[in-house]
């Protein structure tokens, strides 16, 4: 696909992996209404919850790394279509589960798959857009992502409470199905010239003197972004539950965050062209240490509404704004596998984080010491953007005046 992809073509990519999208948050956003109900109907500690969090998200660092590469390899046509296959078809697998360890497992292998679209849908819309077009492209695409919250949301609260929660998951596997959809209306993006590249030399080339110090800046802030959402958003439903809501109550301050999370997206698509990525991802950063703070001193029904919107607005937001800025860093020819690293290191964020939490509740910590973890976290993240980050659309664009 030409780099100046004209406005229809454009669109019509948009949806097609904004879809896809789409049901990639569905699924995690039901994990997080699924973590209570498995608990009860299991019998699971706080501790055993935390483990079964962070399974999918050490699939999901497993996944980005591998098929970052082999996109590169292979192109990313047929490589999407095989992870959206992996995770759809576990998913159904899933409903079948009886035991912990059973649902850990299929967890897993439904994180490699997750973990393996997400860079490779990245880094289709970066090879197909250029410049400030890019930019918000990659955040309309991400904003998709707060649908998925949104259906998942809906359907937490209007049949999970009926049906169970193994209904809403078969659900969700219908993605098997849209493969056949996604196959026809996907660019080939194969890079021919990268057919012999290995995974020790495409991982040395992002390693190298020329990308190492944007290797290791997005690396930490993919892990401190990933860690602060993950480690949030998926106990947020079992947060409230503590707190005193009821089961459904959660389920509808949750389905308010995800609509929250919409405008977040839109503003810093707005923003991209009217200031740099840098200023508009430290501003988001700096909001999303408000909301964590203010959640985690909540003591009102309108502050926890009040702060969890503020929270789904701006993390989300800042979410995208890193999907942004991560592929400006990388040449076309290595950018499926530095998207796929950078994104596998900030997984084992997502995996502590989770973990971190439901650890932190089983020796009775109080929620709001547990959101200071987030709020430090941000902090240094902001200090890292600051210092380390070079927006290279940006300089291009300053150097082409």
């Amino acid at each position: 696909m030409d780099t100046q992809t004209n406005e229809k073509s454009g669109l019509k990519l948009l949806m097609v992996i904004g879809t896809a999208w789409l049901f990639d948050a569905a699924d995690v956003a039901l994990l997080s209404f699924i973590m209570p109900l498995i608990k009860k109907e299991w019998l699971l500690t706080d501790n055993q919850i935390g483990l079964v969090s962070s399974i999918t998200t050490v699939g999901m660092m497993i996944g980005a790394l591998l098929f970052g590469y082999l996109a590169d390899k292979f192109g990313k046509k047929n490589i999407i279509i095989v992870t959206l296959l992996i995770f759809s078809v576990s998913n159904l697998v899933l409903a079948l589960t009886t035991n912990v360890e059973q649902f850990m497992l299929v967890r897993l292998i439904t994180g490699i798959g997750l973990g393996g679209e997400l860079p490779v849908a990245t880094t289709i819309i970066a090879d197909s857009f250029s410049g400030h077009r890019r930019s918000k492209m990659l955040i309309l695409v991400d904003s998709f992502w707060a649908i998925g919250w949104i259906l998942a949301s809906l359907l937490a609260f209007l049949f999970m409470p009926m049906y169970g929660w193994r209904f809403t998951v078969i659900a969700t596997s219908i993605m098997a199905l849209y493969t056949l959809v996604i196959r026809r209306h996907l660019p080939d993006q194969t890079n021919t010239q990268n057919n012999r590249l290995n995974l020790r030399l495409a991982l040395s080339q992002i390693w190298s003197k020329k990308f190492r110090r944007a290797t290791i800046c997005l690396s930490l802030l993919w892990f401190i972004i990933m860690f602060t959402y993950y480690g949030m958003f998926l106990w947020l439903p079992s947060v409230l539950i503590k707190r005193g809501f009821s089961v459904v109550h959660s389920f509808r301050y949750t389905l308010l965050m995800s609509f929250a999370q919409l405008p977040g997206y839109f503003l810093a698509a707005y923003l991209m062209g009217k200031l740099t990525r840098k200023k508009v991802l430290g501003i988001y950063l700096i909001g999303t240490i408000i909301g964590a703070f203010l959640f985690g001193t909540a003591q009102t029904v309108f502050m926890v509404v009040f702060s969890s919107c503020l929270l789904s607005f701006f993390t989300l937001g800042a979410w995208g704004i890193l999907i942004a800025l991560t592929p400006t860093q990388y040449p076309m020819e290595i950018r499926g596998v530095g998207i796929g690293f950078t994104q596998s290191i900030g997984r084992i964020g997502a995996t502590i984080g989770p973990y971190l939490i439901g650890f932190s509740l089983s020796i009775n910590l109080s929620i709001s010491t547990i959101f200071f973890y987030f709020v430090g976290s941000l902090i240094v993240g902001i200090l890292i953007l600051i210092f380390g980050m070079v927006d290279n659309d940006q300089k291009n664009i300053q150097l082409n005046k």
